[in-house]
């Protein structure tokens, strides 16, 4: 038998190369530093003397710095966030109203350290309440409203396509008492601003998918909750796909917790219809399900 010997020299040598190549590769970090000397800046748009928290156009200038920082996190405290690798950006708040948000930076270092850094600011975004709204709500002043428990569908819920309570709407007197005792009373101040006050009775009734939102825990029922703060309401145009033909196009947000006469998680109202007398309300619960309620007024 022949023995290539040239031919098993190539082959020892080739797979001495091909080991020499699976060498694993090593990768260092350098020093790893945590940012240091964190400053934080946010200009709102158009702040004078007469309009100490801005013009109106919700524009705020934020700028950010570390020495030893990679990128930085920015959390603009409405629920939104961004990475900002040059620690500047132009940022845009749309909730109508006054608001206070904290803007907190997390300087990203080498390795992943951090450091934070927080910012309270107070935001104006102008928004004007169409005029009928606003009187047919408050009366101009305050008005007090109770649920509208003779009302066929005065609680309702459906698919969120539609406008109407499509899976489920309550009969008169068909649901828990502590539904029915509450008063909602809305208030317009002297700044054009509505507020939401709430007695009731130290109970509220909450849909078994919510009830972890609010601190409780359990099906369907009455929980003790506090809601007799009052709420400042912010106001915009509807974001859902109704239309004049089944909506007034105005949605409110209430701050907190949401919860007006009964608690689905959901925190933003779309005012189906509003006359002197009476209010239905649509918003999307913690369960993906369009919820419905009906109001009146306080006789």
């Amino acid at each position: 038998m022949k023995i290539h010997f040239k031919s098993i020299i190539a082959a020892l040598t080739a797979v001495v190369i091909g080991l020499s190549g699976c060498k694993k590769a090593e990768y260092h970090f350098g020093d790893i530093k945590t940012p240091a000397s964190l400053t934080l800046t946010a200009t709102v748009a158009g702040v004078t003397a007469s309009a100490p928290n801005g013009g109106g156009t919700g524009n705020v200038a934020i700028t950010t710095t570390a020495s030893d920082a990679i990128t930085y996190k920015i959390d603009f405290g409405d629920g939104n966030t961004q990475m900002v690798p040059s620690g500047v950006i132009n940022y845009k708040y749309n909730s109508p109203g006054t608001f206070d948000y904290t803007i907190t930076v997390t300087a990203i270092g080498t390795g992943g350290v951090t450091s934070n850094i927080s910012k309270k600011i107070t935001v104006f975004v102008a928004y004007t309440i169409p005029a009928d709204i606003v009187a047919n709500l408050t009366g101009g002043s305050s008005k007090v409203w109770i649920t509208d428990n003779t009302a066929a569908g005065h609680v309702g819920v459906g698919p969120t396509n539609t406008f109407t309570p499509d899976y489920y709407a309550a009969g008169p007197n068909e649901r828990a008492a502590c539904q029915y005792d509450d008063l909602m009373m809305f208030t317009k101040d002297v700044n054009g601003n509505i507020t939401l006050s709430i007695d009731n009775k130290g109970q509220s009734f909450m849909i078994a998918a919510s009830t972890a939102f609010y601190g409780a825990s359990g099906g369907d029922g009455c929980y003790t909750i506090d809601l007799s703060a009052p709420r400042k309401l912010a106001f915009m145009d509807a974001t859902s796909a109704s239309t004049s033909a089944n909506s007034t196009r105005v949605q409110f947000q209430v701050p907190g917790n949401g919860l007006i006469n009964f608690g689905t998680g959901g925190t933003t109202y779309e005012i189906l219809s509003l006359t002197a007398t009476t209010i239905s309300l649509r918003n999307i619960g913690i369960d993906g399900l369009a919820w419905y309620q009906k109001l009146k007024v306080k006789p």
